[in-house]
């Protein structure tokens, strides 16, 4: 089955997003394959339609912007891999420089660090979106570290394409797909020794269950991307339930969660 390409994948994700002509966004650049592919494919979409297409996508207002955490010196490197992307493309580039301490809970400070800083970037250059890189597998990954942490049914509900301010344009594209395009666009991207680093949950998952899974079945990564959609689902109808605890919502309507 041939893949839609990922420009395809973008637009339709700005589409469900309602994401209006001219609009700001915010991408989240790392110099890493999936960020560096992002920046592309986005600056692919973002311009300006030609001809009378009269569903042409929306032209767009990219700010890329790299977040160094101020704890690895190789960041400074990889984050001027996307600032020479960004400037090949025309797109204007920040670098935002941050002092994360070590310590526990390292990623997740770290994480929270940087979004607090893609927000405030995004602020003051009017922009209304923040895009992020996670693809396919990542959100199969993040599905299967919920369920190890006993997660109940809505936290599954993980990675959507689009939450509040954050768009994942690239989510339902798979790593191999991302691999191709940047080996197809001569992309130069960094890779992070991190992510090979099997003291994170997440490495384990995606170096030995992820496989494991597949060899039972291969369709595995969709299938709990699946899941995660109608973990969504499950969400939303449990936080109305929650809003109106008197009225009989499963007698008003018929939901189903697949």
């Amino acid at each position: 089955m041939t893949l839609p390409s990922l420009a395809t994948l973008a637009r339709r994700v700005l589409d469900e997003a309602a994401v209006p002509h001219g609009a700001g966004i915010v991408v989240a650049c790392s110099g890493g394959m999936d960020s560096q592919a992002l920046l592309d494919v986005l600056a692919h979409v973002a311009k300006p339609a030609r001809g009378p297409r009269r569903n042409a996508p929306p032209a767009l207002r990219l700010v890329a912007v790299g977040v160094d955490h101020g704890l690895r010196p190789e960041a400074a490197d990889e984050l001027s891999l996307a600032a020479e992307l960004a400037a090949e493309r025309g797109i204007p580039f920040h670098k935002v420089e941050l002092a994360v301490a070590r310590g526990g809970n390292l990623q997740a400070r770290a994480r929270d660090a940087r979004f607090a800083a893609l927000r405030a970037v995004a602020a003051r250059e009017g922009a209304s979106f923040i895009a992020t890189g996670h693809h396919l597998e990542d959100r199969a990954e993040t599905v299967v570290i919920r369920i190890l942490r006993g997660a109940p049914v809505e936290g599954l509900a993980v990675l959507a394409s689009a939450s509040k301010d954050l768009l994942r344009p690239l989510i339902r594209a798979p790593r191999a797909q991302i691999e191709s395009h940047a080996r197809k666009r001569s992309l130069r991207y960094a890779l992070d020794p991190s992510n090979a680093d099997r003291r994170h949950l997440r490495v384990r998952v995606r170096e030995e269950v992820l496989p494991l899974l597949r060899s039972l079945d291969p369709r595995i990564v969709e299938h709990l991307a699946a899941l995660a959609d109608g973990a969504e689902r499950a969400r939303v109808v449990l936080e109305a339930w929650d809003r109106h605890p008197s009225s009989d919502i499963r007698g008003k309507q018929t939901w189903r969660f697949r």
